[in-house]
């Protein structure tokens, strides 16, 4: 008998022949390409690589931004309620500031462009030289919150953005407390028969007058103040007048604290000047409210060119600023602190007509005018693209003197720039672009810097305050004990804002705030 082992004895070697051939085909096929790094985006006009451009502004946005220390913290807060207190002592002593007023402070001082203000006023200031950290406080000498209120707005005699104030239809008590802050068309407004002029025009509210005021009070609360110093308080360096600003820089620990005062007039709702403003498209369209957005305006002691000085004030919209800065993604707003400090360094010398307030200008019509999901990139090249388009943008509005206002399209505020002035801005903004690494570079660099200063400032006052004292103090158990306590605060209540208040005739029992609550 025979078997047939056909399909066994030639399967076998097929097998190992196709095994063969799948190994050969392998061993010649092209392997899969290994994935391309996308090559990193230079800037055609610098040769900047945009990667390492962001770095350098991601890195200063972080030094600016430090968080505070407790130490910090603390010495920022005791300067505050220095100020309030000062004003407090404005208002004894004067009467004429509202009783409940409302203030609006705002981080940064006039000279990082918080307000619209003209900056060859503003006087010479370089952060870390002379101060560590600064703001803007907005003090209401008049507020006119009551809608009832008739509020004479005088726009006739002057330019897109500018008003006199009329306080003729105001109540007796007001214009008696103004009185010598008011002017006529051409003298000081003075009572007239049994009361005040009631012509059509009159009784303007003079902002040169409510400035000289201001400066005077608040020097002399100040004065008040050192004359009987507080232990713990900290110490006025300076009250410096710097056109319509009082200027302070305080001494709290190791911080030196500069602050902006600026007397305003402060109204609720939205003048009719910029109700146009309202029905346009915005950015910030479904992010907040327009009660938000509109909650209220203020007039500046603040002329435009070729208006008068002693009559004039400028519309500022502060509050509603405030509101939409939440709304900038954050990729613009890393990018506009970066163009801020280089163009501040770039318009210190001389002193020229563009401040950073034109460049927040047009951050906010950026805004407006550029897709929400560019502007909020998460690119490692965003914050590049962002920074050397606001230098372009601002190159753009200086050469064709054009920069309308955000809230009031219809005022040019660069429409009175001199043409020589905008051709030397130019050619700086030039120079800027064309080489932007080298001066954030340099920004970077001074950030670190004032950083170190301040840490060895910091170190310096712990070592001497925990060497012994050579005298003995009665007191230093009670001290302790607050010592200890206020610790304990701020471990149980990390974030919150803590405040001590001592009785100066019995120390022995203080009273704490932990944000708006007493204990």
């Amino acid at each position: 008998m025979s078997y047939l082992l056909f399909s066994r004895s030639e399967s076998l070697p097929l097998t190992v022949q196709l095994g063969a051939m799948d190994s050969l085909m392998s061993a010649v096929a092209p392997r899969p390409l290994a994935p391309v790094k996308k090559p990193s985006e230079v800037d055609f006009r610098s040769g900047a690589g945009l990667e390492q451009l962001s770095a350098l502004v991601q890195e200063f946005v972080q030094l600016e931004q430090r968080e505070f220390g407790d130490q910090t913290a603390l010495e920022v807060h005791t300067a505050k309620d220095f100020i309030f207190n000062m004003l407090g002592l404005v208002q004894k002593f004067d009467q004429r500031l509202p009783v409940a007023n409302e203030y609006l402070l705002l981080s940064g001082g006039a000279r990082e462009g918080v307000l619209d203000l003209n900056p060859e006023d503003l006087g010479d200031y370089a952060k870390g030289a002379d101060y560590d950290l600064d703001f803007t406080l907005l003090v209401p000498a008049l507020k006119l919150h009551d809608r009832n209120q008739p509020v004479t707005l005088d726009m006739r005699q002057s330019g897109p953005c500018h008003s006199w104030l009329s306080l003729r239809l105001c109540d007796p008590t007001t214009l008696t407390r103004w009185q010598h802050c008011c002017l006529e068309e051409n003298q000081l407004c003075s009572e007239v028969g049994n009361g005040f002029p009631q012509t059509p025009d009159g009784c303007y509210f003079s902002p040169t007058l409510v400035v000289d005021w201001f400066h005077g009070a608040v020097a002399a609360a100040v004065k008040e103040l050192r004359h009987n110093p507080k232990r713990g308080t900290p110490v006025p360096e300076k009250v410096e007048r710097n056109g319509p600003l009082t200027t302070l820089i305080l001494t709290a620990g190791t911080s030196r604290i500069l602050y902006d005062l600026l007397p305003v007039v402060s109204f609720r709702g939205w003048p009719a000047v910029a109700q146009g403003w309202l029905t346009a498209n915005h950015f910030w369209d479904g992010k907040i409210t327009e009660e938000e957005a509109i909650s209220g305006f203020y007039l500046l002691p603040c002329c435009g060119s070729g208006g008068r000085p002693e009559k004039e004030w400028r519309l500022a919209f502060s509050r509603s600023e405030v509101q939409l800065k939440k709304c900038i993604p954050q990729p613009l707003s890393q990018a506009f602190q970066a163009a801020r400090v280089i163009i501040a360094k770039l318009l210190a010398r001389p002193k020229a007509a563009l401040s950073p307030y034109h460049l927040r200008t047009l951050m906010f019509w950026a805004c407006d005018r550029l897709p929400a999901t560019y502007l909020s990139s998460q690119e490692p090249e965003a914050p590049a693209r962002l920074l050397l388009g606001l230098l372009d943008d601002l190159a753009h509005s200086v050469l064709n003197k054009s920069c309308p206002n955000y809230f009031l399209p219809q005022c040019n505020m660069l429409e009175h720039l001199p043409d020589s002035t905008a051709l030397l801005l130019a050619r700086k903004l030039s120079c800027v672009r064309a080489d932007p690494a080298e001066h954030l570079r340099a920004a970077v660099e001074q950030a670190r810097e004032t950083s170190r200063l301040k840490r060895e400032a910091g170190a310096n006052d712990t070592s001497l305050s925990s060497s012994p004292c050579p005298c003995p103090n009665p007191s230093q158990p009670g001290d302790d004990r607050l010592a200890r306590r206020l610790q304990q605060l701020v471990t149980e209540n990390p974030g919150k804002s803590i405040s001590v208040f001592l009785n100066p005739e019995d120390v022995s029992r203080p009273h704490f705030r932990i944000d708006d609550k007493f204990y």
